[in-house]
C-alpha cells in the first residue's frame, strides 16, 4: 500500500468527523443546551469508532514500521495517528460510555452557578469578590461557593476516572495517566524529576516571597500569619499573586476595552485577529462555560475563542493567552496535511499562550499598548518584574500540586483524595486547609479533571518553553518584543511548521537547546539585589 494514498484518505475522513464534533462542542460550551451535548456525544462516538478500527490501526503500524520508504511528512502523520489511535483500541461500548460520561460532566460544570446567601452568582462575581472585597466573611463565603461544584460532580468524576483506568489496563498500561503521557510523547519519569528539581531550586525564593505576601495580607486583615486562610488570597486555588493597594493592576483596566487592547497587541506583531474575533464568544452569561479556551473548528481558518471578559487584569491576561493560542492555530501552514495543521504539541501552544498572557505586567506592553506614562512605568518596573515572576512561581506551584495529585488520583482513586489534595496544597503551595474542608472534594472544582485529563503538566512545560524562547528572542531577534521581526520569527519558525516536528525537535530548531527552566531562574536572578516588595 502506498502511504501517500492511504494518508490522503485518512486525512479526509478525520476532517469530515472532527468538524461537526467541534461545532457541537462549541454549541455545548456556549449555550449549555442539552441538544448540543447530545450531538457532541454522538460526534465523539463516531470519531472514537474511526480511531478504534483495529484493521486501520494495524495498517498504520505496518506502514510506519514495515521498512517502507517514507517522507518526513508521511512518517510524522503516521506517528501521530499511532499516538492517537492506541488509546482507542477498545470495545465499542466502552468508548461510548466514556464519551457519555465526559459530556454529562462537562454539562454539569458549564451550567452550574454557585450560591451564596441564598443568591446565585456567576463565576466572575465570585472572582470580583475575592479580588476586591475586604470583608473577611464575604470572602470566605465566596471562596466556599467557588468550590460547590466539586461536591456536585465528584462522584460522577470518580466513576469516569475508574472507567478511564479500566480502558488503559485493557490496553496493557498500569493506569490511564501512564497511557496519556505516552500518547503525548512525554517521558513521565523525566517530567516528574524535572518538577521535583524545580521545586527544590526555587524553594528558598518562593518561601521568602510568600512570607512577604503573608505579612502584608495579615496586616491588611488585622490577623496573624497563622490565621490566614485560602480565601485571603485573590485566586480560589492560589494560582496567581494578588494585587496590592500600592500595585493594583486591576485599576489599570477598569475603563479599558480589553478586546481593543488585544487587537492592538497582535497588530504590533503584524498579526490580524479580526476574523477570529468575529467568530468568538467573549461575554459572560448563564449556561455558558465560565472559563476560557480556544477552538480550531476545521483547521482551514475557522478559529474561535471563548471568554467571559470583564475589565480586569485577570481577563486582560486571559484574552492575550487565548488569542495567542488562536493566532498559532490560524497561522499554521494550510498546505500541510490536515493531521499536521495543528501546533506541534499542547505544550508548544501553551508556551505561546503563557508568553503573551504575562505581557500584562510587561513594561513594554504597558507603554506600547496600554499607553501608560513612561515615568509611571519606570516607577512600577521593579515591582512589576517581581510580581510577574512571583505569579509565575505561584502558578508553577499550583500546576505541580495539580499534576502530582492527578497522578495519585489515577494510581488509586479509592484513597482519601480530599485529604491528599490538602496535604499537597500545604506541602507545595504552603496554604493550610481549614479544618472543615479536609472532608470536602474541593479538588473536583477544577474542570480540567474532566475536560482535559492529564493536560495540566503542559502548562508548566509551556511556561518553561516560553521563558526559553523569549530569552532567545531577546538575545538573537530583537530587544523589543513588539516588533515586526519578532512577529516574523514566531510566524515562520514556530507557527507555520504546525505539527511537522515533535515538540522537542521544534524547540531544538528554535533555540538550539532541549527543554530547560534555567531561563526562568535567570529572570529571578536578574532582579535587583535589594529587597523589592511587590507593593
Amino acid at each position: 500500500m502506498k502511504a501517500s494514498i492511504f494518508l490522503e484518505g485518512v486525512n479526509n475522513d478525520i476532517q469530515t468527523l472532527v468538524t461537526p464534533l467541534s461545532l457541537a462542542a462549541w454549541g455545548a460550551q456556549t449555550t449549555g443546551e442539552t441538544h448540543w451535548v447530545d450531538e457532541l456525544t454522538a460526534a465523539e462516538i463516531k470519531l472514537n469508532h474511526f480511531f478504534s478500527d483495529r484493521e486501520r490501526f494495524n495498517q498504520i503500524k505496518e506502514l510506519l514500521n514495515g521498512g517502507y520508504h517514507l517522507s518526513e511528512v508521511e512518517r510524522r502523520q503516521l506517528t501521530l495517528l499511532v499516538n492517537e489511535m492506541e488509546s482507542k483500541q477498545l470495545p465499542k461500548e466502552v468508548l461510548e460510555a466514556k464519551a457519555k460520561a465526559s459530556a454529562e460532566l462537562n454539562h454539569l460544570y458549564n451550567t452550574y452557578n454557585p450560591e451564596m446567601d441564598g443568591k446565585t452568582y456567576m463565576p466572575n462575581d465570585i472572582r470580583s469578590i475575592l479580588s476586591e472585597s475586604k470583608d473577611e466573611k464575604e470572602r470566605e463565603n465566596a471562596w466556599k461557593a467557588s468550590k460547590q461544584v466539586g461536591k456536585v460532580v465528584s462522584s460522577k468524576l470518580l466513576k469516569l476516572v475508574r472507567l478511564r483506568n479500566e480502558s488503559a489496563r485493557f490496553l496493557g498500561y498500569s493506569d490511564y495517566y501512564e497511557m496519556a503521557f505516552k500518547g503525548q510523547e512525554l517521558d513521565l519519569d523525566e517530567i516528574f524529576s524535572m518538577f521535583h528539581q524545580f521545586l527544590k531550586d526555587t524553594d528558598s525564593v518562593f518561601r521568602e516571597w510568600k512570607m512577604e505576601l503573608d505579612e502584608e495580607l495579615a496586616k491588611k486583615y488585622g490577623i496573624t500569619i497563622s490565621e490566614l486562610k485560602p480565601w485571603h488570597y485573590e485566586d480560589p486555588f492560589f494560582q496567581k499573586a494578588p494585587s496590592t493597594d500600592q500595585l493594583d493592576l486591576n485599576h489599570l483596566f477598569k475603563s479599558q476595552n480589553v478586546t481593543d487592547l488585544t487587537i492592538k497587541t497582535f497588530e504590533l506583531l503584524g498579526m490580524d485577529i479580526q476574523d477570529i474575533l468575529e467568530k468568538s464568544d467573549l461575554e459572560p452569561r448563564k449556561g455558558k462555560n465560565p472559563t476560557a479556551f480556544c477552538m480550531n473548528v476545521n483547521r482551514e481558518g475557522d478559529v474561535r475563542v471563548l471568554c467571559n471578559i470583564a475589565p480586569s487584569h485577570y481577563w486582560m491576561g486571559t484574552m492575550l493567552h487565548e488569542f495567542a493560542h488562536a493566532t498559532y492555530d490560524k497561522l499554521v501552514d494550510t498546505r500541510l496535511p490536515y493531521l499536521l495543521r495543528t501546533p506541534s504539541h499542547i505544550l508548544t501552544t501553551e508556551a505561546m499562550a503563557m508568553m503573551f498572557g504575562r505581557m500584562v505586567e510587561n513594561p513594554e506592553w504597558l507603554e506600547k499598548v496600554l499607553k501608560l506614562d513612561k515615568a509611571a512605568i519606570a516607577h512600577m518596573k521593579p515591582a512589576l518584574q517581581k510580581y510577574q515572576l512571583f505569579t509565575s512561581l505561584i502558578s508553577a506551584r499550583f500546576i505541580i500540586t495539580f499534576v502530582f495529585f492527578e497522578r495519585e488520583l489515577y494510581k488509586d482513586p479509592e484513597q482519601d483524595l480530599n485529604q491528599l489534595w490538602w496535604e499537597l496544597v500545604e506541602e507545595i503551595q504552603h496554604i493550610k486547609a481549614p479544618k472543615e474542608r479536609v472532608i470536602e472534594p474541593d479538588w473536583a472544582a477544577k474542570i480540567h479533571f474532566t475536560l482535559a485529563p492529564v493536560y495540566y503538566q503542559n502548562y508548566l512545560l509551556g511556561e518553561f518553553m516560553a521563558y526559553q524562547i523569549h530569552d532567545f528572542i531577546k538575545e538573537y531577534i530583537s530587544d523589543e518584543f513588539f516588533h515586526g521581526r519578532v512577529g516574523h520569527y514566531l510566524t515562520q519558525k514556530v507557527y507555520r511548521p504546525g505539527a511537522l516536528y515533535s515538540w522537542n525537535d521544534l524547540l531544538m530548531k528554535l533555540t538550539g537547546e532541549s527543554l530547560q527552566y534555567h531561563s526562568f531562574i535567570k529572570e529571578i536572578n536578574l532582579l535587583p539585589p535589594q529587597k523589592v516588595n511587590i507593593d
